[in-house]
């Protein structure tokens, strides 16, 4: 016979519900534990809450301007205490979160235009700078937060800073493109891709006003690994040494093409003592070693001119891009007229200490030589002609090998 305390357990027992019933208890308890955990991560009591904006960002595509929203978000960590306070109407226990907020949105400054190849054409665009409208933004701050609505997010005003030279001055400028200069860099060493690069980033983005001239060298400034730059073999006076900035020649002759094809007037151009393989088509390459060679050019157009260089590391090829206000000049520019051509005579061997006994290491290239002259003619608006010419006279070269010191071949 059973005991009391057995048979009240027994009584005590729920009765047996048929097992369709489980899925729905399952579920009930799964909306409450989601409901929990929902109000405890809510800016109800503390948390973190949604920070959202939206400005337009324009954009000129061909002759149409176009006004983008682009949508940003951040967050606001909120303390119990804060939000009690924030509720009174006290934003001073958050101060220290909306300061970091607003640096953070206001780290945006503004930034000129740029142009962009899209879908087969130029598209320019500039960044405004963003400036947070405090009053605006904390007042609705306040009313989100006294609300309660825990799927809310603090909408942020803010403020556009257009730069001095927007797409809606662009668009007034009629802005396009006037010239490319390009050169191939194929098979550079890892040190003049480098200066390369450098190099081009140093006239990205540079304008040129009208009368102005534009100093190449003075934009490159000092040439040292400080900046950015990668010491590479330099043949100087019979001998061989290491010096930073090798390949910077590179970037000057493709500025040079752009503003030659450009039909600006070069104010100051040398060539190089030697044709170089890289850049190809003879007689419109621009040597530079400051202080004493530099490139320079003028610009006679009506407006200012956008430098920009773009490098393609794949393609292995940097391109100069001019942009400014097509004035109707037309610019023809003849194949080189080449004469007294003289073959490459046998290498030049050089010693450095680096290499080991038997190795040898290509320095430069062999290459003929010649005398090479190029002629281009401007048809400038009014009808003036404007005829000039570029001569070079590249003496033969046979290349150069790097190779330990007591190598035979240096003898």
């Amino acid at each position: 016979m059973p005991t009391l305390p057995d048979r009240l357990s027994r009584s005590a027992r729920p009765p047996v519900r048929p097992a369709h019933t489980l899925p729905a208890l399952l579920l009930l308890l799964l909306c409450l534990t989601a409901g929990t955990v929902a109000s405890a991560a809510a800016p109800a009591g503390g948390g973190t809450l949604p920070v959202r904006w939206s400005v337009p960002e324009p954009r000129l595509t061909g002759e149409r301007l176009e006004r983008p929203l682009l949508h940003r978000s951040d967050s606001l960590t909120l303390s119990r205490a804060a939000l009690d306070a924030a509720r009174r109407g006290s934003l001073e226990g958050l101060r220290p979160q909306l300061s970091a907020l607003y640096r953070r949105v206001e780290a945006r400054t503004p930034r000129d235009v740029r142009f962009t190849a899209v879908g087969g054409q130029w598209q320019a665009q500039a960044r405004t700078g963003w400036q947070v409208d405090r009053e605006a933004s904390e007042r609705a701050l306040l009313n989100v937060l006294r609300a309660g609505d825990n799927g809310a997010a603090w909408p942020l005003t803010v403020k556009l800073q257009a730069p001095a030279r927007s797409v809606a001055w662009a668009q007034r400028q009629q802005m396009t493109l006037l010239a490319t200069g390009t050169s191939g860099f194929a098979g550079s060493p890892s040190f003049r891709v480098q200066n390369i690069r450098v190099g081009a980033s140093r006239v990205h983005g540079v304008w040129v006003e009208p009368g102005a001239e534009l100093n190449f060298n003075a934009l490159i400034g000092p040439v040292s690994a400080a900046r950015g730059f990668a010491p590479g073999y330099v043949i100087s006076g019979g001998s061989l040494s290491v010096e930073d900035g090798g390949g910077l020649c590179q970037v000057s002759t493709t500025v040079f093409r752009a503003a030659f094809r450009a039909g600006l007037p070069i104010t100051e151009r040398h060539a190089h003592s030697y044709q170089v393989g890289y850049y190809g088509q003879p007689g419109v390459d621009a040597a530079v070693y400051a202080p004493s060679k530099n490139l320079r050019w003028r610009n006679d157009t009506p407006g200012p001119l956008l430098v920009q260089a773009q490098w393609d590391l794949t393609g292995e090829r940097l391109m100069v891009h001019l942009f400014g206000q097509d004035d109707g000049r037309r610019v023809s520019i003849s194949a080189p007229a080449v004469r007294d051509a003289r073959p490459a005579p046998e290498p030049t061997f050089l010693p450095d200490a680096a290499l080991k006994p038997g190795e040898a290491k290509r320095i430069d290239m062999p290459s003929a030589g010649a005398q090479v002259r190029v002629t281009r003619q401007v048809k400038l608006p009014g009808g003036q002609v404007r005829r000039d010419e570029v001569n070079s006279r590249y003496r033969a070269w046979g290349g150069v090998f790097a190779v330990p010191p007591g190598d035979e071949r240096l003898n």
